[in-house]
């Protein structure tokens, strides 16, 4: 497999700006799981000067199509296809205007390329004849007016600096490719998957027609995030169905049933051909998560809701014991950075469900929360900071010591990610509550050297070039810099934006994504972890301690982090601990190719058995 734009929900989300352009603008590879390839096929949406043109929908949201009620020729209201074009580049739109009770239009617009539908317009003003919207999640206007024929709407799209013209000619209701207009016996949603063993990558097919009644399509990768590669030389003759991806370098063919309902055919990529098969359904095809487990589960399962009075909040969880009879050795399992569930939920995976799952049927008591303003558990996530997480945790503490059928003197904690950041604060402070600590990919490196590192095997991993990646890092800096110089939220904010838009990024980054990674570098979450040091933390800790991490996570990569965190407990003079790479694992130990954010999803696995048999060994050992 190869990267593609990272789930938004992973471990230490990375707020490298410029490699979040690269992601937004290279939108990703779809690799054959027998082949992978070495690095990203670079896709750009429109031109790098359009990239930010429209946003991309959310993988797996079904596509509103626009009003379909029936208005009169001649006016404003209807559905409007159009072209805006750049160079050789094309973008088909699909304009929806109606009206209200109350004599006031509303527009939408469909992005047929990238399978973007229902995108809200603001600020209308129209007269009879003429019209104007804003379009605020790419940043950008439109202005037109009818023709003398009424069957047109000429115009100027302006975005960036740009205007662009574009004419949207009347279309009958429904021609956005809905099934009941559809010109080819190929247009509507088809759902298919490349499979391999241990391996299956989703595909969800779009296919419909444009202004000029030829075929247009986009292709979702969901489990790699991705959404909206657009098609090329899209064709249908008689039952046989042609397209191009050319941002991945791969090519179709297929035969469509007799039936319409099924299409037969091969996927072609680095000259290897994989079968791939769609069935025409809207709704994705499911998960495969073979690891998780299956109720009724052979162990007791409580929800439960606890307090943190000094936060004055409300903590949601789940507590599995063994069937026999307790007191039962108890876990407290932290998860990663990110607004996790009590599962710690990402990319389609429960990883914590799985250990719980296994942990439990091995005689421990195992408890799992939401994390603050998460599910089911109140409070502001947004404005917590890892030192908040661990008010939590300590919280979870108090709550267990209640429970008479948990052994509390056999009491430890398994930290993923953050987790293996927060559980050696937890154990320096009460050193004669916690037992022993696993850590799961827990950083030992300062905040900003693990950010940095992380952009940068990251960005390798993505096949951006030195040159680029040095641009990224220097960036980050400078991002960085400002964050430890201004204080203030607001000010913040601004400066980062005005250092986006002297770097030109600004034209690349769609603006929601641009806002969310400056929220994130402004957040107080972010603040507090950039000079966060864990070693000094760590050299206090006196209890056992198993750090595990995959040699092939590229988030908190072993070959740098694990000797820190072996240094800091010898310095310690901590008398039992075991420091292991585990060979073939990722950031959230599975096994895989590259260990690239982008194979989490694809990969069937949750948690590797020999890491889980790993933690049990050592656990009983301890």
């Amino acid at each position: 497999m190869t990267e593609v734009q990272p789930p938004a929900h992973h471990q230490f989300p990375t707020p490298a700006l410029v490699v979040a352009q690269h992601a937004a603008r290279f939108s990703g590879t779809i690799a054959t799981p027998r082949k992978p390839q070495s690095c990203i096929s670079r896709y750009i949406v429109l031109l790098a000067v359009l990239a930010s043109l429209l946003p991309i929908q959310t993988v797996g949201q079904t596509p509103t199509p626009g009003p379909s009620t029936p208005k009169p020729t001649g006016t404003l209201e209807g559905h409007w296809a159009g072209t805006l074009k750049a160079g050789d580049a094309a973008l088909h739109l699909i304009l929806h205007i109606t009206k209200s009770p109350d004599g006031q239009l509303h527009a939408k617009l469909d992005s047929l390329d990238q399978a973007v539908y229902g995108i809200d317009a603001t600020g209308v003003t129209h007269t009879e004849s003429s019209i104007t919207f804003e379009v605020p999640n790419a940043g950008a206007s439109f202005e037109g007016k009818l023709t003398t024929t009424r069957q047109s709407l000429e115009g100027t799209w302006s975005q960036n600096g740009l205007a662009i013209p574009i004419t949207f000619h009347r279309e009958a209701p429904g021609a956005a490719g809905r099934k009941s207009d559809a010109i080819f016996t190929s247009e509507g949603t088809w759902q298919g998957a490349l499979e391999t063993p241990g391996l299956r990558l989703r595909l969800q097919l779009h296919i419909t027609h444009d202004d000029k009644k030829q075929l247009v399509a986009a292709l979702d990768s969901l489990d790699q995030g991705v959404s909206g590669m657009p098609a090329a030389k899209v064709s249908q003759k008689e039952s046989t169905l042609n397209f191009e991806i050319p941002g991945v370098g791969g090519a179709y063919e297929g035969t469509i049933s007799a039936n319409k309902d099924a299409i037969t055919g091969t996927w072609m990529q680095s000259d290897v051909p994989q079968k791939l098969n769609f069935i025409r359904q809207d709704q994705p095809l499911e998960l495969s998560r073979p690891q998780n487990p299956v109720k009724p589960y052979p162990y007791v399962e409580d929800d439960i809701t606890f307090p943190n009075a000094k936060a004055n909040i409300a903590l949601a969880g789940t507590l599995t014991t063994p069937r026999t009879a307790g007191p039962f050795p108890t876990i407290l399992l932290l998860a990663g950075s990110g607004p996790h569930d009590r599962d710690e939920t990402l990319a389609g995976h429960k990883p914590f469900l799985v250990l719980a799952d296994a942990l439990t049927r091995n005689g421990y008591a195992v408890f799992r929360y939401d994390k603050r303003g998460i599910a089911n558990s109140n409070g502001d996530y947004a404005s917590a900071t890892t030192e908040d997480f661990a008010s939590d945790a300590e919280a979870a503490i108090a709550f267990l010591k209640t429970r008479s059928d948990l052994n509390m003197k056999k009491f430890g904690i398994i930290g993923h990610s953050e987790g293996g950041i927060i559980a050696p604060m937890l154990a320096v402070r009460n050193p004669q509550q916690i037992s022993w600590l696993v850590l799961l990919a827990a950083p030992g490196l300062k905040g900003e050297e693990t950010l940095l590192l992380q952009s940068k095997l990251i960005a390798q991993a993505s096949g951006l070039s030195d040159t680029q990646i040095s641009a990224s890092l220097a960036f980050d800096r400078q991002a960085y810099y400002l964050v430890r110089q201004e204080h203030d939220t607001a000010a913040l904010e601004k400066k980062l934006n005005d250092l986006v838009r002297v770097s030109g990024m600004s034209t690349a980054l769609p603006p929601p994504a641009l806002q969310s990674q400056i929220r994130l570098i402004s957040s107080p979450w972010f603040r507090y972890f950039l000079d966060y040091d864990p070693a000094a933390t760590l050299k206090k800790v006196t209890c056992p301690v198993l750090a595990l991490d995959g040699d092939k996570d590229l988030q908190v990569p072993s070959k740098e982090n694990l000797p820190v965190i072996q240094a800091a407990l010898e310095a310690g003079e901590n008398k039992s601990y075991e420091v292991a790479e585990m060979p073939g694992l990722n950031h959230l130990f599975q096994r895989t190719e590259t260990g690239a954010p982008s194979e989490y999803g694809v990969i069937q696995e949750t948690f590797s058995p020999e890491a889980i048999n790993k933690i049990l060994a050592w656990i009983a050992a301890h």
